[in-house]
């Protein structure tokens, strides 16, 4: 899921400024979960907004923000509020902000800052794992990604910092390539240890990144 954060008060204060009327948009998805933008969030901030003189005149939580044709479909459905709207400002991530601004003319302002991919480790606190490379090593290194968990993205084993199998970037991280070693010892294999692991090649990560499913049928 992506994980973000409310950008501060302060410069809600200076996005809105020149705007009256705002429309709401949130995400019942990762944001919701990231508690940045789900149902409770919009209602603070529209009480925000009203205890500062806007009028917001109408909110929407999408299922997900992110999905274009869904959510220019509801949005469709709060055509005429969306009119009344001089912004919409919309709590998701990046690619929700995006997919309101592919559906309206108006302009929109994102209230969130969209921080990375994230694992939930428990309801409140994230962990960053994956850094979408693509070019996934994990079946070599047992499910566990040098790229994104070793501070140093090294990719053939621990640095010389390792110090009583902590990293020396952060003292209270257990190093990466440690973890490594020993789930593969206890796979009983070698893993990514059997050979030479050449630079990462970040032309495989194009931007913007683009996939289609292929759907075919297959012959009948």
């Amino acid at each position: 899921m992506i994980i973000g954060t409310q950008k501060s008060r302060e410069e809600w204060a200076e996005l809105v400024k020149d705007y009256h009327a705002l429309f709401l948009v949130g995400c019942g998805a990762c944001a919701t979960v990231c508690k940045v933008g789900g149902e409770d969030e919009v209602f603070a901030a529209q009480e925000w907004l009203e205890e500062r003189g806007h009028e917001v005149v109408g909110s929407v939580i999408l299922d997900e923000a992110c999905h274009i044709m869904r959510a220019a479909r509801e949005l469709r459905r709060c055509k005429h509020q969306v009119e009344e709207a001089d912004a919409l400002l919309v709590l998701s991530c990046g690619a929700g902000v995006q997919s309101i601004s592919d559906c309206v003319d108006k302009r929109v302002l994102a209230g969130v800052n969209s921080l990375f991919l994230g694992n939930i480790r428990r309801f409140g606190e994230y962990e960053e794992r994956c850094s979408l490379c693509g070019d996934c090593i994990l079946n070599e290194t047992a499910g566990i990604c040098p790229v994104t968990n070793c501070a140093k993205g090294l990719l053939n084993g621990p640095c010389g910092g390792l110090e009583d199998g902590h990293c020396e970037v952060d003292e209270q991280k257990e190093c990466t390539w440690l973890k490594i070693h020993e789930r593969l010892e206890k796979q009983q294999r070698q893993g990514v240890f059997d050979r030479t692991v050449q630079p990462k090649d970040w032309s495989r990560k194009y931007k913007p990144g683009k996939h289609k499913i292929d759907r075919g049928r297959g012959d009948k």
